[in-house]
């Protein structure tokens, strides 16, 4: 069984950064990839960034140069490292990592942006 717990949201002034943390029960090598969603009010879920099992990294165009995906092999843990954070940003912030047997997803992390 596969869990994943998301943690590090909250609330910050635009121009603020936050650190997202998501930490998997055991080891993330199985994991052919890792990475990032949200889900703004009234919006549908979007890829934020993706984090393979190759090292490869991959991110929307809305966060380009202001976030920064990274793993921790060691902690079993993905960060999402949130800087220059906008009002748009503000959303549910959701873990996800896929093996060949399905996807799983964490319970979600609220990110509110606003002054």
């Amino acid at each position: 069984q596969v869990q994943l717990v998301e943690s590090g949201g909250g609330l910050v002034q635009p121009g603020g950064s936050l650190r997202l943390s998501c930490a998997a029960s055991g080891s993330i090598f199985r994991f052919n990839y890792m990475g990032w969603y949200r889900q703004a009010p009234g919006k549908e879920r979007e890829l934020v960034a993706v984090f393979s099992r190759s090292g490869s990294t991959n991110y929307a165009d809305s966060v380009k140069g202001r976030f920064t995906v990274a793993r921790d092999n060691g902690e079993n843990t993905l960060y999402l490292q949130m800087n220059s954070l906008k009002p748009e940003d503000t959303a549910v912030y959701y873990c996800n990592a896929g093996t060949q047997f399905g996807s799983y997803w964490g319970q979600g992390t609220q990110v509110t942006v606003s002054s």
